[in-house]
């Protein structure tokens, strides 16, 4: 739906404020959303590149694992891939 159609079934004349209204909206939604967030921890093996998830996950906001380099039990976050993987795992699925 367009900014212009919300401001015509709402009977707004004024862009700016409905564009407010629009930004508000989702904010206060963004709030109600993130609101049960929990962690969750699994160990990782060496050479296994897929790992099942808990059936109750919605959305996976981050990944990170403990580096193996550091004394200091260091969690780094593990980026997303943009595209499939061009090596291919022997337990690729």
């Amino acid at each position: 739906m367009k900014v212009k159609e919300i401001m015509e079934r709402a009977g707004i004349t004024e862009t700016g404020r409905a564009i407010a209204y629009i930004k508000d909206a989702l904010e206060e939604i963004n709030i109600d959303g993130e609101a049960q967030v929990k962690t969750e921890r699994i160990n990782i093996d060496q050479n296994k590149r897929f790992y099942t998830f808990p059936s109750d996950v919605v959305k996976v906001l981050q990944i990170r694992c403990k580096n193996h380099l550091n004394s200091e039990n260091e969690y780094r976050k593990i980026s997303r891939l943009l595209h499939e993987p061009k090596i291919v795992d022997a337990d690729g699925e």
